[in-house]
């Protein structure tokens, strides 16, 4: 008698080779409308389900995993941040959790890159000059300055996979590299970069021309950039955010760049996602920051990489072992 195929609920539509591929391999429940799932609908997911497949739209939390059935035994995530999953509630109650890590380094490092060169050259608020009611008049000596990124500093928030790959990035365009990281990283990667280390995060960010957010959010890292230590910073300096919102107070943020206390921002991620604050908004149209729709991970090839390793981490689990991606509190 063949074995049962597990029963895979996957809450949001991806890349069709995958779920295809899914489809051969699990009993799978896809979301072809690609809406978000309500609560109720989550809850009547992880009642029936052996696997879910989540993604960051998706707030798995205590009051979900208490109204998992007895089948739920795994919570495969499509992507590499766990923060909207209670990870040690799904443990305790012998739900084993899985991510995607690495697949997602380099196009998000390209776009950290983007929005490190867009902001101070005015990139977004040059283009909309070209698609907007007003008629460009042409070239002029004095008009829609920036500012050089060579030479400047670079304050890395979280130097791990992504923030090390966009230290080589920056590198390459004549950036000083400058990194806080709750562990200082391998002597030969350090000089690899020029990199100086900094175990005062108030003291680098001080410093820097330009601030990037590549840590993960963890109640440690909930708006590790507070209005405390924006006030730290240079008023001429920049902060890019393509991590998480809620690491960056977006409000005093926002402030701070209406009052002309810092320079800019080039953000891809939110505090309240899908919601954009409105003062971020405002400042966007005045050419001020320059705002991205979460599309930091968004290759067709990063979206078919992470799926292959949902795959990878269902199947492995389903056949008896240890999955490669799974997560535990104290990785957090």
């Amino acid at each position: 008698m063949p074995k049962k195929k597990p029963l895979v609920v996957v809450t949001r539509r991806l890349p069709e080779s995958v779920e295809t591929r899914m489809r051969e391999l699990f009993d799978t429940r896809l979301n072809d409308d690609d809406r978000p799932l309500s609560q109720a609908e989550l809850v009547a997911a992880v009642k029936t389900a052996d696997v879910l497949v989540p993604t960051v739209t998706d707030r798995i939390d205590s009051a979900i995993l208490s109204q998992a059935g007895e089948n739920l035994k795994l919570i495969a995530n499509f992507g590499n941040g766990v923060d909207h999953i209670d990870v040690a509630t799904a443990l305790a109650r012998g739900i084993t959790v899985t991510n995607t890590p690495g697949v997602l380094t380099e196009d998000t490092a390209d776009m950290t890159m983007a929005l490190i060169l867009a902001v101070p050259r005015r990139l977004a608020e040059g283009s909309t000059i070209l698609t907007s009611d007003q008629e460009w008049q042409g070239w002029s000596p004095t008009w829609m300055l920036g500012h050089r990124i060579s030479n400047k500093r670079l304050g890395i928030i979280g130097m791990g996979r992504i923030g090390t790959a966009v230290a080589r990035r920056a590198k390459a365009f004549g950036l000083q590299i400058h990194y806080h990281n709750r562990r200082r990283v391998a002597p030969e990667l350090e000089e690899a970069l020029e990199a100086t280390y900094w175990e005062s995060l108030d003291q680098m960010l001080a410093r820097m021309h330009i601030v990037s957010v590549n840590c993960p959010h963890t109640p440690a890292t909930y708006h590790l950039l507070s209005a405390r230590r924006l006030k730290l910073l240079k008023k001429d300096a920049y902060i890019v955010n393509t991590a998480r919102g809620e690491i960056v107070d977006e409000n005093a943020l926002a402030r701070m760049i209406e009052a002309d206390e810092l320079a800019g921002a080039g953000l891809d991620v939110f505090e309240h996602e899908p919601a954009v604050n409105p003062k971020l908004v405002k400042l966007a149209r005045a050419g001020k920051v320059v705002l991205l729709p979460h599309m930091g991970s968004a290759t067709i090839e990063g979206r078919n990489d992470m799926g292959d390793k949902v795959i990878v981490n269902i199947r492995t689990f389903m056949d008896g072992h240890r999955p490669p991606d799974r997560v535990l509190p104290s990785m957090l």
